[in-house]
């Protein structure tokens, strides 16, 4: 074995090591944290009990909006944890031939919904002859979910978000093009850097770990934006040559 093969081993080995830290530390604090918040729903009830006509009903009111930003905290912190986690796994992908464009059209009709609900019109322009990619179908899905959210979001007033594939060199690309607010060169320059976040409650990781997921699957991800113009966000996959051809199952 050469010296690349063992430094490869042996980094591989540290981050597995990591990763199996991180998860047992991310449940020991989950646990405190479900009972906190169990305990404060019990209290919150025992409040909506209490007498209107009690002389202390400004106290327990008072009382009651307590418990209740405890129970938010303990909300966020939740989440914070399960997206931590999402970015230090260490992801075994099992990469399959398959049909990007048929895995984005089964996306776009779930999210369909929410993005009609926020006033955005999805608009799709997929390659028919889009060629086949090696990819995981659940942890791809993840990743583009969560840009699709982000995108939504970024769209306050609503707007349209455009959503093609196309062939690119030796692979594939799919663009997700929105006609919200843009970000300066500061924000455009932070988005991959863990824990950043623009946004009220996010965790900052929602960007990084979509980059992770890409990236393992041999691609890339670039996003473009500017004051007033939008955001473009491409994800690059390898074709490799020769893949079967998958064709979607009837719908």
């Amino acid at each position: 074995m050469s010296s690349d093969d063992e430094s490869a081993r042996s980094r591989a080995e540290t981050y597995a090591e990591f990763a199996a830290l991180v998860g047992a530390l991310a449940h020991e604090i989950r646990n405190p944290l479900s009972t906190i918040r169990l305990n404060m729903e019990l209290l919150a009830e025992d409040f909506e009990n209490t007498d209107p006509e009690s002389p202390t009903k400004q106290r327990d009111r008072r009382a009651k909006a307590k418990i209740e930003l405890v129970r938010h905290e303990c909300d966020r912190l939740q989440k914070l944890l399960g997206d931590f986690l999402d970015f230090a796994r260490q992801e075994k992908l099992a990469l399959e031939p398959g049909s990007l464009n048929a895995e984005i059209e089964q996306l776009l009709d779930f999210f369909a919904p929410q993005a009609r609900d926020a006033g955005v019109e999805i608009i799709r322009y997929l390659d028919p002859e889009l060629p086949n990619v090696r990819l995981d179908r659940e942890t791809l899905r993840s990743a583009v979910l969560n840009l699709l959210i982000n995108a939504v979001q970024a769209m306050e007033g609503g707007g349209q978000l455009v959503v093609r594939t196309r062939s690119k060199g030796l692979g594939v690309a799919l663009e997700l093009i929105d006609t919200g607010p843009g970000m300066d060169e500061e924000t455009l320059a932070k988005v991959f850097r863990a824990f950043y976040t623009t946004k009220q409650g996010g965790s900052g990781l929602g960007l990084p770990t979509a980059r992770k997921i890409v990236e393992a699957h041999g691609g890339t991800i670039d996003v473009e934006s500017a004051p007033g113009r939008g955001t473009k966000v491409t994800i690059w996959l390898p074709a490799p040559p020769r893949l079967p051809t998958v064709r979607p199952a009837p719908r």
